[in-house]
């Protein structure tokens, strides 16, 4: 199976229209030859937290979303990507309940980090956590067994809560190597087509490390993954929050990557008035990755840029953000903050309203994200032009439900309405459809207010041209009859 050069959606099994069943109608009907790439269906399964990122198992779906024969519909006229959360499991899963109970003695015992594996006296060394790359303020959470009353500390990279929410997941373990083969395997029964690893830059504990992508362990795990991939017939996308060189090391592993950095040098390129940064890094990228300008999670910044950016002139790009609405995550271990103190992980905004709700910048920012080469991604609240939720925010406290809102098949069908999402319709449809997105690219000279881009597929040739004075993106391109015509976005 071969991944489709053409555009895909990313949502959540309830945010459009609030169910499986609805979303597919959806995509059958309102969105009919739109997403021809497929549809990222974030995680579907029983959760206990982090909307979906602490599932209890992959073998069912939330009923609230529908069952896995909704899932497997879609997959019949779409291609359907799902994630794993390869790092961690939720607390409430059947498995860790199970050695909740009985410790040690737990035929599930060995699916976890007891910190023993770690450090040989179970204690933790202060000195070694300095080191990682903390998501939380300690790697782990202490658990009390009920049936003996002892204590048990197990490794917890993620969660909000002490003891996590999330409990990680000890890829050495042949338990859990043949518990992500049972995952797969119900995978390719409902019709999956691509798997995203999600956090799979945290699966190698290895004290005196960052304990993040870590070398050369990562990659007998991903080898022994994708071989798993493999023979499935599923295609895999690592998912890796980290400094772009060890993006491109997975790219040269023959792995899909996701383009990190794009959102931000679209932003920058837009907010500046200035290409220059995004058409130099445009002409030394890999091609084989998956682009996206907004997620549910937010812009990344901090490990993903650095070495490419300015802090300073990054600072002023936050700050606007900031005056627009947005608000951001921070980089909690010293150690990985910038000298100058600069700690942004990631904006957390809507794409379209980081833009000032300017339909011809945001316009300009998706043709951008579509003629750089790899499959783009849209997000649902991009696809639909939807502004900060700041009352999500409030209502939650999670400064990630800004760009999280689930929309009515009213304000759907209100969304859709809208001009600029009729203009960014109509831009899908021709990066999907238009052939010489599957030739030669090429980054054009120009001045430094404008970028000028191409692809060239023997008689099928096309060009952007974005002015970024005024934001008018418009594209040259040949017609079937060897005519030029132009389409002012």
């Amino acid at each position: 199976m071969a991944v489709k050069n053409q555009v895909q959606l990313i949502t959540y099994p309830d945010s459009l229209g609030g169910d499986l069943k609805t979303l597919h109608s959806i995509l059958s009907t309102q969105l009919v030859d739109v997403f021809k790439g497929g549809v990222h269906i974030l995680p579907p399964f029983p959760s206990s937290g982090d909307r979906g990122f602490a599932p209890l198992t992959y073998l069912e779906i939330d009923p609230s979303f529908g069952t896995w024969e909704d899932m497997k519909a879609i997959g019949e006229d779409f291609d359907v990507l799902v994630d794993i959360m390869v790092n961690h499991i939720s607390q409430k899963s059947q498995y860790f309940q199970d050695f909740l109970n009985k410790g040690r003695e737990s035929e599930h015992a060995d699916l976890f980090i007891t910190l023993d594996k770690i450090w040989e006296d179970g204690k933790p060394v202060q000195e070694h956590i300095e080191k990682m790359f903390l998501r939380r303020p300690k790697p782990y959470s202490t658990f009390t067994i009920q049936e003996t009353g002892a204590e048990e500390a197990v490794w917890t990279t993620f969660g909000k809560t002490d003891p996590s929410e999330q409990i990680d997941l000890d890829v050495n373990s042949p338990k859990v190597k043949q518990l992500f083969t049972d995952f797969f395997m119900h995978f390719k029964q409902h019709g999956v087509k691509i798997v995203r690893l999600d956090a799979v830059g945290y699966v190698i504990k290895k004290m005196g490390t960052s304990c993040f992508f870590v070398e050369p362990e990562i990659y007998a795990f991903l080898d022994w993954i994708k071989e798993l991939a493999d023979s499935m017939d599923i295609e895999l996308l690592p998912e890796v929050h980290s400094q772009y060189e060890i993006q491109y090391k997975l790219a040269e592993h023959g792995f899909w990557i996701y383009d990190f950095i794009l959102p931000y040098r679209i932003l920058e390129t837009l907010l500046t008035k200035s290409g220059e940064s995004l058409k130099h890094y445009l002409k030394n990228r890999p091609h084989k990755q998956f682009t996206m300008l907004d997620c549910h999670d937010g812009i990344p910044l901090k490990p993903d840029l650095d070495d490419l950016i300015d802090t300073t002139e990054a600072r002023q790009i936050v700050d606007t953000c900031l005056e627009r609405g947005a608000n951001l995550s921070l980089i909690l271990s010293d150690e990985h903050k910038a000298e100058d103190g600069f700690d942004v992980h990631q904006i957390r905004c809507s794409y379209y309203s980081v833009l000032n709700s300017d339909d011809d910048a945001y316009l300009a920012a998706r043709a951008l994200q579509f003629f750089t080469p790899g499959v783009p991604q849209v997000y649902y609240v991009g696809l639909l032009a939807g502004e900060n939720d700041l009352e999500g925010v409030a209502k939650t406290g999670e400064g990630r439900e800004i760009n999280r809102h689930n929309f009515t098949l009213e304000e759907i069908e209100r969304s859709m309405d809208q001009a600029v999402v009729q203009r960014l319709l109509k831009l899908i449809k021709f990066r999907n459809e238009y052939e010489a997105f599957n030739g030669e690219f090429r980054v054009l000279n120009t001045a430094a207010d404008e970028v000028r881009l191409s692809w060239e597929k023997g008689a099928s040739q096309c060009t952007l041209f974005v002015d970024l004075k005024n934001n008018r993106s418009v594209i040259n391109f040949m017609d079937e009859n060897g005519a030029i015509q132009q389409y002012i976005i």
